[in-house]
């Protein structure tokens, strides 16, 4: 890439927006070992009584009863670009935010923009077209973007601080499955893989398009879960991989799970790991786990790489007493989750994963 000096006009040399940034999406993500030591002796907050979800067990959002039928959800997500056009970018960045209201339970009601822009390298055109692909896919959940901040970065910056409504009795958690659910995966994977390959530009036409369509997919049908029955806990896998948000679940719960070596990948990716693409966070991912993730002894190290890859935009895991697991599919299937699939099953045992070949 062409050098440009402080002095040079954002217009004179096109930039590829991921080339501003050491990371992007959700493997900008602090590795969850890291993000534990940082978080270690905080200040309990078990003294507000009106906390219903706060950081104690890693979950998407807050959540704060303010009566006896609403509850406030409130969360806030942000990162470095995953694509270069700036459009896509603030669509996958918004659709990403508003993930964490959705695995609540809750409804959105509005949200405000983060935002930070090297503001000597883009123009300013570019980063408006970041913000109306943010503010289209509230549009499209129904919410506006009515308010926010910005500073000058080094690296572009963009997400939302995402508040949203559920009812006290309908609050999703991470922590409250049960010793014989099975796990429901929403969304297929390999996010982490495509958006390395398009870093590397080695990415296909079908590969870019379908990490696209994966990225800004609401994951509106999270607001319908409440109602089902048999669901005892939900998630939504970003950042930390399928194993580190299933381990989540395992940690809340006090509970094993089995994780199949074969969850649904989107298209390319198989090739992609095969040869050898993949992100640093999943090695990061990866080494976070510790003794917590039992593997087969044969797993080819690309099957690892892909259920330790991070997601940007991911979809949910939803543990549903097996009983129910059908009627949930079959929910998801028609909110347009063709990919949705179950990845396993928890039972009784210490917090631990076991990777079935």
């Amino acid at each position: 890439m062409t050098a440009i000096s402080p002095e040079a006009s954002p217009e004179a040399t096109p930039l590829r927006l991921t080339s501003l940034a050491h990371g992007g999406g959700c493997g900008c993500k602090l590795a969850p070992a890291v993000l534990q030591s940082i978080l270690m002796g905080m200040p309990a907050t078990a003294g507000f009584a009106n906390l219903m979800v706060g950081t104690d067990t890693s979950d998407d959002a807050a959540v704060w009863r303010l009566n006896d039928t609403q509850a406030l959800v409130a969360t806030t997500d942000f990162f470095m670009p995953v694509v270069d056009d700036p459009f896509e970018f603030g669509r996958i960045a918004a659709t990403n935010a508003l993930s964490d209201v959705y695995a609540m339970g809750g409804t959105p009601i509005l949200a405000l923009a983060i935002v930070g822009m090297p503001i000597d390298k883009l123009a300013p055109e570019t980063i408006r077209a970041i913000l109306e692909g943010g503010a289209s896919v509230c549009a499209a959940a129904g919410i506006p973007v009515a308010g926010g901040h910005s500073i000058d970065s080094v690296e572009p910056i963009y997400g939302l601080v995402a508040l949203g409504l559920v009812h006290p009795d309908k609050v999703l958690t991470n922590r409250t499955a049960r010793a014989g659910d099975v796990l429901i995966l929403t969304k297929a994977l390999g996010v982490g893989v495509l958006s390395a390959a398009f870093k590397q530009q080695t990415i296909a036409p079908e590969g870019y398009a379908a990490l696209i369509a994966s990225t800004t997919q609401l994951n509106s049908v999270g607001r319908e879960l409440g109602d089902m029955p048999g669901i005892h806990a939900v998630t939504d896998v970003t950042g930390f991989g399928l194993l580190g948000h299933a381990l989540e679940i395992c940690r809340g719960a006090g509970l094993s799970a089995e994780i199949a070596t074969d969850p649904p990948l989107l298209p390319t990716v198989e090739g992609l790991a095969r040869a050898g693409i993949r992100t640093g966070a999943s090695t990061r991912n990866w080494a976070s786990y510790g003794d917590s993730v039992r593997l087969p002894d044969d797993l080819p190290d690309w099957r690892r790489d892909l259920l330790t890859d991070p997601q940007t935009s991911g979809g949910l895991l939803i543990a549903v007493a097996e009983s129910e697991a059908q009627g949930v599919l079959d929910l998801v299937w028609s909110r347009g989750f063709a990919a949705a699939a179950v990845v396993g099953r928890l039972r009784d045992g210490p917090p631990e994963i076991h990777v079935q070949a």
